[in-house]
C-alpha cells in the first residue's frame, strides 16, 4: 500500500493504534497539537514536534534563511496555543548537506533566537548531522497550563460557536505570489519580484506568528474554549478534525469567513476561488475554537476574533453555508503531507549558496 493512498493522518492512526500508555503520567497522547504529560498537582506539560524539510515546506529559492528560522520556531509555538497553553523551551534538531555553510546556519539560528525573544522560549537543546538531501530541521517545544485546562479537539458540543483568530487564506496567497514570481524570474539575473501591494501576503507566507495573544486575551476575558486547532493545514481541514475527535457536524457560513483585502485582490489576479483559498489553503496558523452559545456576545466583542458558524448534531455533517444559502459538503483538501510529490506545497530544493537565498 503506498502511503499517499491513506495520507498522512490514516498513516498516524495506523501506526499508533496499538501504541498503550504505560506511564500515569501521559495524560494524552497522539491527536491533538500536543501531548500532555502531568508530573505535578499543579500543572500539565504539553510536547510537541514538527518537521521541515526542504522542498516540501519551504523552498530556498524565495525563502530566506532567517525567516526560515523564525518560521521554524512559530509553527511549533502555534501547537501549544492551541492547546490553550504557554510555550517555555524548545529544542532544535538539524540535518544539513554540505551545500550550506556556516554563514547560512548561522543566518538559519539568528531566525531562531529571534522568535525565542519575541515569545519569551528558551533553546535548551537538540542535534546536528549531515543530509545527502538538502536541510531538514526537527524542532520539539514544550510548554505547560494550568492542571486540566489544556484545551482539546474533543470538547466540542452540539450549539457551540465556531471561532477563528485574523483572517484565512493570506499565506496561501503569499505561497502563490512568491511561486509566481519564482517562474518569473526564470533566466532573468537582475529580476526585481513585484510585491507592491502585496507586503502582507508575503509576511503571512514567510514569517507567520503564533497566537499567544489570543490564548492571553481569552483567559484576561475568563472564556474558556470547549475545543480548539491551530490552522496549519487549512480551516476544512482544521474543522473536521474537531468534528470527528467531538462526535458532532458543523455549519460554517461563507459571508463570516475572515478575508483580508490583499488576499481578495490576489486571488482575483490568479483566477481562484476566494473561498476555497480561505478554506483549504493553510498556513495561516490563526487558532480555530469553540465557545458555548451562551458566550457569543461575550466572544463577539473581542478584537481579532470572528464567530463563523456553530456546532452541530453528528447526523447533520459538516457543511459551509453559501451566501445564497445552499450547503456544501466540507471536505478536507488543505495539504497533504503525504501527497505526491507533484502535489507538493514547494518546489524543487535551490543552491542557498546563490547570493539572492543567502540573503
Amino acid at each position: 500500500m503506498e502511503i499517499s493512498e491513506i495520507g498522512e493522518f490514516g498513516l498516524i492512526d495506523r501506526i499508533t493504534r496499538d501504541m498503550p500508555l504505560r506511564q500515569p503520567s501521559t495524560r494524552k497522547a497522539v491527536g491533538d497539537d500536543a501531548a500532555i504529560i502531568n508530573y505535578g498537582p499543579d500543572r500539565d506539560t504539553l510536547v510537541s514536534t514538527d518537521l521541515l524539510v526542504e522542498g516540501i515546506h519551504f523552498d530556498l529559492t524565495y525563502v530566506p534563511l532567517k525567516h526560515l528560522g523564525y518560521k521554524s520556531i512559530v509553527v511549533n509555538l502555534s501547537d501549544i496555543c492551541a492547546m490553550n497553553g504557554t510555550p517555555r523551551q524548545v529544542t532544535v534538531g538539524l540535518a544539513v548537506s554540505s551545500r550550506f555553510t556556516v554563514e547560512h546556519i548561522e543566518q538559519l539560528y539568528a531566525g531562531m533566537r529571534l522568535a525565542c525573544e519575541v515569545y519569551g522560549v528558551d533553546l535548551v537543546g537538540g542535534d546536528t548531522t549531515s543530509s545527502r538531501s538538502g536541510l531538514v530541521i526537527a524542532v520539539t517545544v514544550i510548554g505547560d497550563c494550568p492542571a486540566d485546562k489544556a484545551v482539546r479537539r474533543s470538547g466540542a458540543h452540539d450549539t457551540d460557536l465556531i471561532c477563528v483568530s485574523g483572517d484565512l487564506g493570506a499565506a496561501y496567497m503569499g505561497l502563490q505570489l512568491l511561486e509566481r514570481e519564482k517562474v518569473a524570474s526564470a533566466g532573468q539575473k537582475d529580476f526585481v519580484p513585484r510585491f507592491e501591494g502585496k507586503e502582507y501576503l508575503v509576511e503571512r507566507q514567510l514569517k507567520p506568528e503564533a497566537r499567544a495573544d489570543i490564548v492571553a486575551l481569552l483567559a484576561r476575558e475568563g472564556i474558556e474554549p470547549t475545543s480548539m486547532i491551530d490552522v496549519s493545514d487549512g480551516l476544512s481541514s482544521e474543522l473536521l478534525h474537531i468534528c470527528k475527535a467531538s462526535d458532532c457536524g458543523c455549519r460554517v457560513y461563507e459571508e463570516r469567513i475572515p478575508i483580508d483585502y490583499q488576499t481578495a485582490v490576489m486571488a482575483e489576479e490568479i483566477g481562484m476561488n476566494l473561498v476555497t483559498a480561505a478554506l483549504n489553503g493553510g498556513e495561516d496558523y490563526e487558532l480555530l475554537f469553540t465557545v458555548p452559545l451562551h458566550m457569543h456576545d461575550k466572544v463577539s466583542s473581542l478584537d481579532g476574533v470572528h464567530v463563523i458558524g456553530h456546532i452541530t448534531k453528528p447526523e447533520l455533517g459538516c457543511a459551509l453555508v453559501t451566501r445564497d444559502g445552499n450547503e456544501m459538503q466540507l471536505r478536507a483538501q488543505g495539504f497533504n503531507h503525504m501527497a505526491p510529490a507533484e502535489n507538493s506545497a514547494t518546489a524543487a530544493p535551490a543552491d542557498p549558496h546563490n547570493e539572492e537565498t543567502a540573503k
